[in-house]
């Protein structure tokens, strides 16, 4: 095991140099730019000028590893952004590297950990990674009015966590650079109503503009997903999304149908590496975090719903799901809307105190005992401020918002990269696999965007004689042989971190979704049920554990997660999971880790264009 730094006190040099930017006056010409869609954008004219003011040094109270505590408490690098031109203006700050001095090593951004406080609100702590890497380290993004400043704080530590062969000795130097523009796009609210082609339509219940029929043109990518848009808020003109396909499945609760204190409550807002927030894009810039969530009681039968009072059971939370109402409100209470994505998902709607509504693959709602493990169809709410600046709404070219629409990604480090983004991996039919997460921190953790095929037909394989996963069980030896030598050469082989622990935890009827990786569900250890394996399986509720297609163009599939001595976790081609003896022979969806030092070249990470890889 690497030996971590905390009590090493080696010294360890963090530098951090400010640039200043000035942007004072700057004319524009008139400018235009079209989308791929037949509306047009403008770019105001007007003087751009916008300045960042240093302010005190950033100070380290100690050049040791930091718990996230005392990284924190640090007094940090103060900044301001203030706009001195005359039109609101879109910026992007970000964090360069400085060249090292001759005998320095550059610290690794995995060791390195940051918080950002932007006027009141705190964002992180987070791992630097997830800022992206050099030169597209996003510190943050954003539009700022006429006369309007920002101020900032940056603190960075060193990860309590971090190792000698990570951070010892090592340097990290970075400078602050500002790019700002003339705003581009129109915000969302405005685009996804005015678009909706011919399939599409909106209704209006005097409190949300709703986006009905069978296919409109209200697809939105978004941090590595495919979303539609359900509806504006005719007052603060937020937007409302959900997933196109199940991200995972999951157990509703043990037994209450309650939402808040729930599993399914827990797993949306998890702001761990494991949770669904947690692997949002810079979600405190996109989502509306205190969004009110209207999970009331409700036996009526689907068309003829009421919209449920605002003095009934109301949540906060930055993620839910959609509630009864809403999906009857996409289609006027018919089964075959754009919200019907032929698979079972769960609704944010309680039926009795013992069940849970849920939409099924023909689109009819049923209810069923939370203690079940359906699919799960997050919910957000995007801010009125989000713009969008290309697509035109359709399945092959979904509108793509301002700061998640990167281009020239070629260099880009994986591991700064987004949950549920694709990759072009392996070999022929079995070539598309999408990130999970970045689970060992420096690493990142993908799976194959559906089970493995040979010659269309997806394979299958008994799980083994038991329901414990290892190298050598029946589906792990062929994870570990046949697939690694005949499904991914060399070339990607090469790519692939040489042993991972996967663990095994078990979750029984009823229970949390995070026993399968930690000994409680206050995540206070990880499981002691764990093995080292070069390829393995998802566990049951991990992120990417979902359908990606209706059904009857998928199959069922073993997860990692024993449910008992005798049977293990699956997920079903209609989207939702149970549990079979592991002598039955289910479809295989390969996980594994790639190295640290595996680049981007190309792509854009969508279904249509997915990051192709090199491992130099």
């Amino acid at each position: 095991m690497k030996e971590t730094i905390k009590n090493n006190k080696k010294i360890i040099i963090i530098a951090i140099a400010i640039i200043l930017l000035l942007l004072i006056g700057i004319a524009f010409a008139y400018l235009t730019t079209t989308l791929h869609g037949e509306k047009e954008y403008l770019v105001r004219a007007g003087s751009l000028g916008l300045r960042l003011e240093e302010g005190n040094e950033l100070t380290l109270s100690s050049q040791i590893p930091l718990e996230d505590k005392d990284g924190m408490a640090l007094d940090g690098f103060n900044f301001s952004l203030v706009n001195e031109g005359n039109i609101e203006t879109d910026y992007t700050i970000y964090l360069d590297d400085i060249p090292l001095d001759e005998g320095e090593t550059r610290m690794p951004d995995s060791a390195i950990r940051y918080s950002l406080t932007k006027n009141d609100e705190v964002i992180g702590p987070k791992n630097l990674t997830t800022m992206g890497s050099n030169p597209n380290r996003r510190v943050d993004f954003g539009t700022i009015g006429v006369d309007e400043t920002i101020n900032y704080t940056l603190r960075i530590w060193i990860d309590y966590d971090a190792t000698s062969e990570d951070a010892g000795g090592k340097t990290f130097k970075g400078k602050l650079r500002v790019v700002a523009t003339q705003p581009v796009g129109e915000k969302v609210s405005e685009v996804v109503l005015e678009n909706l082609g011919e399939n599409g339509s909106t209704y209006d219940d005097d409190v949300d503009t709703f986006i009905t029929g069978t296919d409109p043109n209200n697809y939105i990518w978004y941090s590595g997903k495919l979303w539609r848009a359900v509806s504006v808020n005719n007052e603060v003109k937020t937007t409302k999304l959900v997933t196109q396909w199940n991200i995972s499945a999951v157990t509703y609760s043990s037994g209450s149908t309650d939402f808040e204190g729930s599993y399914m409550e827990d797993w949306l807002n998890d702001t761990t590496v494991d949770g669904f927030l947690g692997n949002l894009r810079d979600y405190e810039n996109f989502i509306v975090t205190d969004a009110k969530w209207n999970a009331t009681l409700d036996a009526t039968s689907l068309g003829s719903i009421t919209r449920p009072s605002n003095s009934g059971t109301i949540v906060t939370d930055a993620v839910g799901l959609l509630n009864l109402y809403e999906y009857q409100s996409s289609n006027n209470g018919e089964k075959n809307g754009y919200l019907n994505n032929g698979l079972y998902w769960w609704t944010l709607t309680p039926y009795s105190t013992s069940y849970v509504w849920n939409v099924d693959n023909s689109g009819y709602a049923s209810y069923i005992s939370p203690s079940n493990a359906r699919g799960v169809r997050p919910s957000i709410n995007l801010k009125s401020s989000v713009k969008i600046v290309d697509g035109d709404g359709t399945v092959s070219n979904p509108y793509r918002l301002s700061g998640d629409n990167d281009t020239n990604l070629s260099g880009t480090l994986l591991s700064s990269r987004y949950s549920g983004e694709y990759i072009r991996f392996g070999n022929e039919e079995n070539n598309l696999y999408r990130i999970v997460s970045h689970e060992n921190g420096s690493g990142t953790k993908i799976v194959s965007a559906e089970p493995l095929k040979s010659s269309g037909t997806f394979i299958t394989s008994a799980f083994g004689s038991n329901t414990t996963f290892s190298s050598t069980n029946t589906i792990g030896a062929f994870l570990n042989g046949d697939y690694l030598t005949n499904y991914v050469d060399s070339t990607y082989s090469d790519m692939i971190e040489d042993s991972t622990t996967w663990y095994l935890g078990t979750v029984g009827s009823g229970t949390s979704y995070k026993l399968a990786k930690y000994a409680d569900a206050n995540m206070s250890s990880t499981n002691s049920s764990t093995t080292d394996a070069k390829a393995g399986l998802l566990r049951f509720g991990e992120l990417m554990a979902g359908q990606f297609d209706r059904y009857g163009n998928n199959t069922y599939y073993w997860t990692l997660t024993p449910y008992s001595t005798s049977s293990v976790w699956r997920v079903n081609y209609n989207g939702y999971a149970n549990t079979n003896s592991p002598s039955d022979a289910y479809g295989v969806r390969p996980s594994v880790n790639l190295k640290s030092n595996v680049q981007i070249t190309s792509g854009t990470g969508t279904k249509s264009d997915p990051f192709v890889l090199s491992g130099n």
